[in-house]
């Protein structure tokens, strides 16, 4: 059976890689990447690179020959290009008569209305059109996502946020890589939708978790959207980052991503990383 994985040098791709290699032989991993010389070392280990661009469909038609399961892991910009991206890879997989895609969405991506949910809506359903066996990996938010704010906590600013009591199921992409492996390796996965999520808590919360770590006390500094756009333009966020900052703030305040699921402890046969410990790992990183 042979796997692929798209954007495997990417932050989540790359720690998928790793996790597939802990339980499969490198022969039976092939992965898909616009630039094949970032992935040498993968090359080393016995895994097979090969050139795939999501804006080029040719490449694609040989990146995906052959494959038996595949991991579609959600590319990233404008409504207009992921949309073509993500149709390119979708209908690439069809030729090629791949047996299972997964992919990377996002929470109650069907319903929601996070700002982020509509186009995954979309890739969602392009995968169901072509009647292949798939699986929804619908993850919640990174851990990672918070480390500017972190790296902030630590040399003693508060942590803003307008996200008022809006709820996260913050997780590690180390977890979801691993439950994303499990998938892609496991059976009776075929047409399912699985909400990957840690426990649901506050920034308070967190950020509680967050001065326990480190040792020290972290304010909370909780405002509204307009004076969250000034402070992070004063931070140095580049004008064109903005509008999503303030869109993500939005869509937590308005309970985007509260979705209740045990569907990553079962993914994972654990609990996932518990909070003080992922916060001390992302410290460890950063420090």
């Amino acid at each position: 059976m042979k796997i692929l994985v798209t954007g495997a040098t990417g932050k989540l791709g790359s720690k998928v890689v790793e996790e597939l290699l802990k339980t499969i032989p490198a022969s039976d991993l092939v992965v898909s990447v616009r630039n094949p010389e970032k992935a040498e070392g993968l090359r080393a280990l016995g895994v097979e690179v090969r050139h795939g661009n999501f804006d080029q469909p040719k490449t694609l038609d040989s990146a995906f020959s052959g494959i038996d399961r595949l991991l579609i892991i959600s590319t990233f910009g404008d409504y207009e290009t992921i949309m073509r991206q993500h149709t390119n890879a979708v209908a690439a997989a069809e030729r090629a008569q791949v047996k299972f895609i997964a992919y990377t969405s996002v929470t109650n991506a069907s319903e929601s209305k996070f700002f982020l949910a509509s186009s995954h809506r979309a890739r969602e359903e392009a995968i169901l059109k072509t009647a292949i066996p798939y699986s929804f990996l619908r993850n919640n938010w990174y851990f990672e996502n918070e480390i500017g704010s972190i790296q902030g906590a630590m040399v003693g600013a508060p942590w803003i946020t307008s996200a008022g009591k809006g709820k996260i199921g913050w997780v590690l992409r180390q977890d979801l890589a691993e439950a994303a492996a499990n998938v892609l390796t496991g059976k009776g996965h075929e047409n399912t939708v699985y909400e990957l999520s840690g426990k649901l808590m506050t920034q308070e919360k967190l950020v509680s978790a967050l001065g326990d770590v480190l040792g020290k006390e972290v304010h909370v500094q909780q405002v509204d959207d307009a004076t969250y756009t000034d402070i992070m333009k004063g931070a140095g966020v580049p004008d064109a980052y903005l509008p999503m900052l303030v869109n993500t703030q939005k869509g937590i305040r308005d309970g985007g991503l509260e979705i209740e699921s045990n569907d990553l402890e079962k993914l994972l046969g654990r609990p996932s990383t518990p909070l003080n410990e992922a916060l001390s790992q992302i410290i460890n990183q950063i420090s």
